[in-house]
């Protein structure tokens, strides 16, 4: 039987390298209560704006995880093609169809994964997957569509035309899915994602041409006097980093107290089929990749609430449930490179210097959801421009910030491989969200996040050969042990010609049994880390 999951211990030695990064605490308690409006459909992977309290919905999927096959996959029938205003207050809604638009309208505003960002009045629309008439296929859409938010929003109310209030242009520089669209200062960003022309297919082949943009493509919009257009600047290109899509992209402010955006986690690593675990800083004139940090929760794009305190100048990014290649089992931290749906609310906390912390919070999602979600602030809120919330002018003991809205709901971690379109819909809850004073933080730290070793094992399950990847950031001698289940001491390898930077052990392993688990456990002076590995026969 195949062995679906790895687990990791990560342990505490007594020459654990002390940071004060692990002193630092969040004293406050994130609260998610749910709610229900009568007939507001569920959806996934949508755009939003929002006016005077109202949201403007545009887009997404109206069903669960897109299925393996495909002629099944991102079914039109699936497509949301209507535009919804909604009002969390009063629990009303309202919808209209898109057939008054033109059919390049229809066809951008009712796909899936664009990349959307307000400013202002406007909501900007770019790319997105879905059916093209004209091919009979799907494609990305090469769009930028602006939308008037107020006026859409009377107009779907009060069910008059909406054909005035949006404007479109073409540019191939566009045609871009599963990225992100932030606003630094007068510039606009569009953050990694791919071009994906064809009908879906899990094993490859013909059906489909997928290209990377691995780049962060920066251009500014003008929108005056009726026309739309827009001047291209310099991207940012780095095929390593940010080869990644269907990921977080959260605004930040930086130590620096420069506004900007974080690219956290995502898909796939060029020589691996899994997420990144590091992240790249984007600033308004230049980029950093983050290798010092390892995000190992919520790896895909989830709701995210970002918080900034400047009396301590700390950052505060706060992720909802989703997929990840990793989850905690009653304190244990789980691998599973199948990359499953999680219930995980964690926190990513950079500190006055610039180090960065992964927490798990106490609360988790009530079920397998999150995965396509959004979250949707609370504009009276106090914020910065980039829409990152002003944690200290909380003035209340509980503050109402936003809510999630969406995303898939599964009905299990793993259901890729069995889906049939019933094991996973879009979700129509909402989900109030509450910050809550606290005497004392409650997260969990995520040591690994931030233990230089950083060590991974592969392969793993494995019939007895395996190798060990760890980091130095100071010399040391390193002892590698080989321990039964039961703690039995099998081998002890001492290493002393380790460098500075990556190191990789190659061992074996004869399994006295059919099938054993065992413990791989890496120390040096200043840190120790231990990891499972099963043998297969």
């Amino acid at each position: 039987m195949r062995i679906l999951f790895i687990t990791i211990f990560i342990l505490l030695s007594p020459f654990f390298f002390y940071s004060p990064v692990l002193s630092q605490s969040f004293n406050y308690k994130v609260e998610i209560e749910p709610m229900q409006i009568p007939n507001l459909a569920g959806l996934q992977a949508y755009a939003f704006g929002q006016d005077n309290g109202k949201w403007l919905l545009v887009g997404g999927r109206l069903d669960g995880l897109h299925q393996r096959q495909p002629f099944a996959a991102f079914d039109v029938a699936g497509n949301n093609n209507n535009l919804i205003v909604v009002d969390p207050q009063t629990k009303q809604i309202w919808s209209m169809g898109l057939t008054s638009l033109s059919t390049a309208l229809q066809e951008q505003l009712s796909s899936t994964n664009t990349e959307f960002h307000q400013s202002g009045d406007t909501l900007f629309v770019i790319g997105g997957y879905g059916y093209n008439v004209a091919t009979a296929s799907r494609k990305t859409f090469p769009n930028l569509t602006a939308i008037n938010i107020p006026d859409v929003i009377d107009a779907v109310i009060n069910n008059s035309s909406i054909t005035a209030h949006f404007k479109q242009i073409t540019d191939t520089e566009f045609a871009v899915t599963g990225g992100h669209l932030k606003k630094i200062g007068n510039v606009y960003y569009l953050l990694g994602g791919n071009k994906f022309d064809g009908n879906y297919n899990p094993m490859g082949g013909g059906s489909y041409t997928q290209v990377y943009t691995d780049a962060v493509r920066r251009f500014t919009i003008n929108n005056n006097n009726g026309a739309l257009s827009i001047s291209h600047l310099s991207p940012f290109t780095d095929a390593a980093n940010m080869h990644r899509r269907d990921y977080n992209a959260v605004p930040q402010v930086y130590p620096n107290e420069d506004l900007g955006v974080t690219m956290f986690s995502g898909v796939f690593q060029q020589n691996a089929d899994l997420p990144f675990l590091n992240c790249v800083n984007v600033e308004s004139n230049s980029f950093t990749v983050n290798n010092s940090f390892q995000q190992y929760y919520n790896h895909y794009h989830c709701a995210v609430l970002p918080l900034y305190s400047a009396a301590n100048n700390i950052m505060h990014n706060i992720f909802f449930g989703g997929i990840a290649q990793y989850y905690d089992d009653n304190g244990t931290m789980v691998q599973d490179d199948n990359v499953p749906f999680v219930k995980t609310i964690a926190r990513v906390t950079r500190n006055s210097t610039g180090v960065m912390t992964e927490y798990l919070l106490p609360q988790e999602m009530p079920d397998y959801l999150g995965a396509g979600s959004e979250f949707i602030p609370i504009k009276s809120i106090p914020h910065y421009e980039n829409e990152v919330l002003k944690l200290d002018e909380f003035s209340n003991d509980t503050t109402l910030v936003g809510y999630i809205f969406g995303g898939i709901s599964s009905t299990d971690r793993n259901i890729f491989f069995t889906n049939t379109g019933n094991q996973s819909d879009a979700s129509n809850t909402i989900f109030k969200v509450k910050i809550i004073k606290t005497p004392v933080g409650i997260s969990q730290i995520n040591k690994q996040s931030i233990g230089s070793l950083q060590m991974q094992m592969y392969p793993n399950p494995t019939e007895g050969d395996f190798k060990v990847k760890y980091n130095l950031k100071e010399l040391s001698p390193v002892r590698i042990t080989i321990t039964s289940i039961d703690g039995r001491l099998i081998e002890e390898i001492n290493l002393n010609n380790s460098v500075l930077g990556e190191n990789i052990y190659q061992g074996n392993i004869n399994s006295e049994n059919s099938a054993s688990t065992y413990i791989i456990s890496i120390e040096t002076s200043y840190e120790k880390s231990s990891q499972k590995v099963i043998i297969k026969k």
